[in-house]
């Protein structure tokens, strides 16, 4: 008997190293666009989500370990555990330790969430003479202006590798929200307003963005594809699109806007202030683009 009640600790242990051996399974075998990152922002905030799981796991694991073996060490068939203790009421030692222990992670945590807050300020500028994209959410497929290149493309960004992106975001439909796990954290698109978001790609690769927030009927299909590469690909990329022969004027976009799934589409020119008109348009009586 008393070789399997020390056996028994044991079996708790494999337990656990088996389920978390299975986990390291399923991410290594399972692409997880949030925790394989491809940028500056996307890896910040992929250490400082790991940050904060290794800090509850130091009161999860625990609890979780405690509430079995009390449960299977109190149980009513162990006839070897029952000590009556009528005087015992309490440890200043145990209580000092599973509030103190919480309070402190909470502690660490709040400064942690304060600097990283600012520090991951998507308003905030990774540097100086980075690519200027203008991004319009429609229904339901997302429009990518390129303002310095003079061009336009639906449901394909094209950006180089090390060099700071800064979008500014809007909707000419219902709310959405524009998110590249790969490159960093998700911002709102608005109909009649103006979001920022800051990102960089430090690696080549093609990555899967979408609408991360529920919008309607089809939404899940509003995907698209943005690529990071090297600054002759993109210089490539842009002479191809300039190529297509397609104005993006005021009746196009029109059309463009019009609900219906998008398909990847370039326009070699741009309507001038096409993306302002967008955002001012719900600020009129009217509304419309004028």
């Amino acid at each position: 008997m008393r070789g399997n009640k020390n056996f028994k600790p044991l079996i708790l242990v494999v337990l656990f190293a088996v389920i978390v051996a299975l986990l390291d399974s399923y991410l290594r075998h399972h692409h997880v666009a949030v925790l394989d990152a491809k940028g500056l922002i996307a890896e910040k905030e992929r250490n400082l989500f790991y940050f904060g799981l290794g800090l509850s796991a130091i009161v999860v694991i625990p609890v979780y370990i405690m509430t079995v073996a009390i449960i299977w060490k109190y149980r009513e068939t162990n006839k070897h555990s029952k000590k009556y203790s009528p005087d015992w009421d309490g440890s200043k030692l145990l209580e000092g330790l599973w509030w103190g222990i919480p309070c402190l992670i909470i502690f660490v945590l709040s400064i942690v969430t304060w600097n990283s807050s600012h520090a991951l300020d998507p308003y905030k500028s990774l540097g100086s003479n980075g690519l200027d994209v203008e991004v319009v959410a429609l229904d339901w497929k997302w429009l990518f202006i390129y303002p310095e290149q003079n061009i336009a493309s639906v449901n394909m960004l094209e950006v180089p590798v090390n060099t700071p992106v800064n979008f500014e975001i809007t909707s000419d439909t219902v709310m959405n929200s524009f998110w590249i796990p790969n490159l960093g954290g998700q911002i709102y698109a608005m109909p009649g307003m103006n979001t920022e978001l800051h990102l960089m790609a430090d690696k080549a690769g093609t990555f899967r963005g979408s609408s991360a927030n529920i919008s309607g009927r089809d939404f899940a299909d509003m995907s698209f594809t943005a690529k990071a590469g090297s600054v002759s690909e993109f210089k490539d990329w842009v002479n191809q699109a300039k190529q297509s022969g397609s104005e993006l004027s005021v009746n196009n976009y029109n059309l463009l806007s019009k609900p219906g799934a998008g398909s990847v589409n370039y326009y070699s020119s741009l309507s001038p202030g096409l993306y302002n008109h967008t955002v001012l348009k719900y600020m009129t009586q009217q509304g419309g683009t004028q």
